[in-house]
């Protein structure tokens, strides 16, 4: 299986553990281990969590070129600003968690809710 290879090579070449990834993505370590030995298939959203995790593009699970997948300057420009560490860092984990266990109704709730704040915050 083509991403459970690429997803162990990644996160080999990251130095990170399984532990590691849940940690900063809230996916649970088991469920990234199914990932790997191939007995799951993740969404493109949780790919795309993991991806943020390990601080690579999201492209870098189907890319077939040859070249440096070493990172992403823009996702790396992102990663220094707010919550990339420090108490910022743990409620953004926290949220994470959070926002994987709502469904798409309360979702596009908070969209509305937080479109509102920011409105309000303009004037």
């Amino acid at each position: 299986m083509l991403i459970a290879e690429r997803l162990k090579a990644f996160r080999h070449y990251r130095k990170m553990s399984q532990g590691d990834i849940e940690r900063r993505c809230g996916l649970l370590r088991c469920y990234i281990s199914r990932v790997e030995n191939g007995h799951s298939v993740p969404l493109i959203e949780t790919l795309e969590k993991i991806a943020c995790a390990m601080e690579i593009p999201l492209y870098a699970f189907f890319y077939d070129g040859e070249g440096d997948l070493k990172g992403n300057s823009k996702r790396k420009a992102f990663a220094s600003g707010w919550g990339s560490s420090g108490p910022d860092a743990q409620m953004l984990a926290k949220l994470r968690v959070f926002l994987s266990r709502i469904n798409e109704a309360d979702i596009n709730f908070l969209w509305f809710v937080a479109e509102k704040m920011a409105q309000k915050t303009k004037v």
